[in-house]
């Protein structure tokens, strides 16, 4: 169905790619779901930190919240895009009676690895700082360990789940996020303001 080993590649070797320039290439399912994924990621990423700068222009902060708010709900809706069409791949399989409901899916699965790509990648550049102590690039030597670790087992995991949903032995729903704040007809400060307006 899908080659774990595939998807961490792309996870990876975008990570590096994007810090140049930003492309998305991918056009077949579901490796574009994929790709996009990861790439609302990595824009979460960058704009959570622009973010936590202290001396910035207050504007950038609401620009670099309202970014993170658009970024968050796109991300949501690629996992929900790469379960789909794990489900519709699977819709040909025969699913066991006594098959047990897993509460992860594995789109979600697939988005922690990317997060944690992420994490890899900047936690090996800090490794790498000519201007840090010598205990700073230890500890973050000690954390691109652990993390290379956690990749490895969440892939052994994914491995194993995407098994046992082919065989029917396992089953999962893809879970809908409903973001309320992004929607102005369910985000109370939003739409009491427009029938302010209206009035």
């Amino acid at each position: 169905m899908l080659e774990i080993k595939d998807i961490l590649n792309l996870q990876q070797s975008k990570v590096v790619d994007w810090h140049s320039e930003l492309i998305l290439n991918h056009e077949e399912l579901p490796w574009k779901f994929i790709e996009e994924n990861n790439s609302y990621n990595f824009l979460l990423w960058h704009e959570e930190d622009m973010a936590r700068i202290v001396d910035i222009d207050p504007l950038r902060i609401v620009d670099a919240k309202r970014n993170i708010d658009r970024y968050n709900q796109q991300r949501n809706n690629a996992i929900e895009k790469i379960d789909e069409w794990i489900l519709s791949y699977l819709s040909f399989n025969h699913i066991k009676a006594d098959s047990t409901m897993h509460s992860e899916t594995p789109g979600m699965m697939i988005d922690r690895l990317s997060i944690m790509a992420l994490k890899r990648y900047h936690m090996d550049v800090e490794t790498q700082r000519e201007d840090a102590s010598i205990e700073h690039i230890e500890n973050c030597q000690r954390k691109v360990s652990v993390l290379n670790e956690q990749i490895e087992d969440l892939s052994n995991c994914l491995v194993r789940i995407l098994r046992l949903l082919k065989n029917g032995e396992l089953r999962f729903k893809v879970y809908r996020q409903f973001k309320m704040y992004n929607d102005p007809t369910l985000n109370p400060q939003l739409y009491s303001r427009r029938q302010k307006e209206i009035v």
